[in-house]
């Protein structure tokens, strides 16, 4: 690989950047406008190989089986990106998938194109969830790791600003449709995947002009093999090494909690409470301008107190936001559930994702493979909760018990942190 430049401004700059390109997506497809379109041009019935389901419980599925897909594929392409030196390639080829279908979502008006809808959503997902893979990878080669906490809130405090401007025009072009000529009651939201889409793919161009660029060998069809022999090397590795092993157990069972909160919120608020789409939006605004305070203020907090300090609190905030909202019954308690997850939505991921890169940070020619394990638990654990979370739904016919199912994961997540020794792999970071 090329000489790297360590810490360079220009370069964590543009890497964070790469945030406030694909957060457009987070925001706008998962959570805050597309799960309240795909419910409402969607049967409320969905018949899926001789099985009748809910459309919220398609939904649910279909981020499930996505995060399935790319499971799968994680360990064979970050393998192939150690062994051929494609990690910036990959990581444009996933960019440019994800924009494309989010695009591709502006013909989506209509239930008898459900299938453009679905197959749409869940490319664009794999699209977003792909190319993390590689980004997460690049931190750990242009930083040290004191700097690793403030970089890595610094990239989801960018996406939380990118992703809110984009969501406020969405929402005007909603709000006042006669601005902008617009009669066809579906077309702004459509609009907004489209933009989407144009912003994705636009921004993201100036992080791929100044990352390091690939240092490409030779691909061969043996390269494959190598990649899961790789992958399989590293699971060797991390169950001989305890605290990482818990680490990514703890990883594992919290992140399955959290990415149902974000993919389903929306959806919970609209069928539990009654919520309108505008008040919808406001609330994830709302989640959005806090998780930017969030973010810093556990970076601050871990570094005063360490980073399992820090995840601690935030696991025992999130296992209190589902106890709540399983009892609440007003809009106004949900308004201040979503200021609760909000405040530690950004955290928790920023700093679990600064806390691996230092628990790895002596291995930088595994590093895409480490962060692909890290990735495929992660990808398995939404797999894990929002499946979950479909089939209590279906189950019981009430998101309530859907949510308090989740408590479990936040919960199990909890209590092995607790068990997790930071102190033997760093220095006074962890306290």
């Amino acid at each position: 690989m090329k000489e790297i430049a360590i810490n360079d401004k220009k370069t964590i700059n543009a890497w964070a950047f790469f945030d406030w390109a694909n957060s457009a997506y987070a925001l706008v497809i998962s959570t805050a406008v597309f799960p309240i379109f795909f419910i409402a041009y969607t049967p409320d019935k969905v018949d899926i190989l001789g099985a009748s389901i809910s459309n919220e419980s398609l939904y649910s599925y279909a981020v499930a089986f996505s995060y399935l897909l790319i499971a799968l594929l994680s360990p064979l392409l970050s393998g192939i990106a150690d062994y051929t030196g494609r990690k910036l390639f990959f990581m444009k080829l996933f960019t440019i998938i994800g924009s494309l279908a989010c695009i591709a979502l502006f013909w989506f008006n209509d239930p008898q194109l459900l299938w453009l809808g679905t197959s749409g959503f869940i490319l664009a997902t794999i699209g977003f969830a792909g190319g993390l893979v590689f980004y997460n990878a690049f931190l750990p080669l242009i930083a040290t790791e004191e700097n690793f906490d403030k970089i890595s809130a610094k990239g989801y405090a960018y996406g939380y600003i990118g992703s809110v401007i984009l969501l406020l025009f969405i929402l005007w072009m909603q709000l006042s449709p006669g601005t902008f000529g617009i009669t066809d009651e579906s077309l702004p939201a459509r609009i907004g995947f489209l933009l989407v889409g144009v912003w994705w793919l636009g921004f993201a161009q100036y992080t791929f002009k100044h990352l390091p660029k690939d240092n490409k060998t030779h691909f061969n069809f043996s390269t494959i093999a190598k990649g899961y022999k790789e992958i399989k090397e590293v699971f060797n590795k991390v169950k001989q090494e305890t605290s990482i092993k818990r680490f990514l157990l703890a990883f594992f069972l919290y992140s399955a909690g959290v990415q149902t909160v974000i993919y389903l919120a929306t959806i919970f608020a609209q069928d539990v409470l009654g919520m309108e789409t505008q008040e919808l939006i406001t609330t994830v605004l709302l989640i959005q301008l806090v998780g930017i305070i969030g973010a810093y203020l556990f970076a601050n907090i871990s570094n005063r107190r360490g980073n399992k300090f820090a995840l601690s609190i935030q696991l025992v905030i999130w296992i209190g936001i589902c106890l709540m909202a399983y009892f609440t019954t007003s809009k106004m308690h949900f308004y201040i559930i979503a200021g609760l997850v909000g405040l530690v939505m950004g955290g928790i991921q920023s700093l679990s994702r600064s806390s691996y890169s230092k628990f790895i940070e002596d291995r930088p020619d595994e590093v895409t493979s480490y962060f692909s394990f890290y990735d495929v638990l992660y990808k398995i654990s939404i797999v894990a909760g929002t499946a979950i979370f479909g089939i209590v739904q279906d189950i019981t016919g009430n998101m309530r018990y859907s949510v308090l199912a989740l408590s479990s994961f936040f919960i199990l997540g909890y209590l092995v942190l607790t068990t997790v020794d930071f102190k033997s792999y760093q220095n006074d970071l962890y306290k």
